[in-house]
């Protein structure tokens, strides 16, 4: 059983987000989904982000680092999208990560610090044509970062879509969004 912090997306705590975590719950893990907006949740990314852009990104770092504060610092951080933040912050900042994964987003790891901490295991999943991962610098940030850490992976998936692992979007693309669980919960069971 590994233990995971999975921060969800800028839609907030949604059904999706929670589905997804029932997966690896049933996989035998302990999986805690901390709310990072409150309670609220929005229909567009645009919406999500105009909220976060309202509160600032710090407070969303903030709000996550208070919320692990009092968990074991052996914990894989996870983050869809606007969740990698937080998740990535944690996993370079807060000694004791025992992994991350990233999906549809990474940031460079100089916003968090000169580098990677190499013995922190990491996986980052995106699509190669999602609008946000691979046009906006993720995909290369990912890159960097995954070269930085002694277990270090990368999966692109071929597709135009953000939140394709979300069952309960239209962006959900079932092949993708199977392998990417099947990579995931391969990587928890090594840690």
């Amino acid at each position: 059983m590994t233990d995971v912090v999975l921060f969800h997306h800028a839609l907030g705590l949604t059904p999706g987000v929670i589905a997804f975590a029932d997966e690896l719950r049933l996989a035998g893990h302990l999986v805690r989904t901390p709310d990072l907006f409150e309670g609220r949740t929005f229909d567009s990314i645009d919406e999500g982000l105009a909220y976060v852009d309202g509160i600032g990104f710090s407070t969303v770092i903030d709000r996550a680092a208070e919320l692990v504060d009092d968990l074991p610092v052996d914990v894989v951080y996870a983050g869809f999208s606007l969740g990698v933040v937080p998740a990535q912050y944690l996993a370079q900042t807060r000694a004791g990560a025992s992994g991350a994964l990233f999906y549809y987003s990474c940031v460079p790891v100089t916003e968090f610090g000169d580098s990677w901490p190499a013995a922190v295991p990491v996986q980052v999943h995106g699509m190669d044509r999602d609008p946000f991962f691979a046009e906006e610098g993720d995909i290369d940030a990912a890159r960097d970062l995954v070269a930085q850490a002694e277990d270090g992976e990368l999966f692109v998936y071929e597709g135009d879509q953000h939140y394709f692992a979300d069952r309960t979007l239209p962006s959900y693309r079932e092949e993708a969004a199977t392998l990417l669980l099947a990579r995931s919960l391969d990587f928890l069971a090594r840690r």
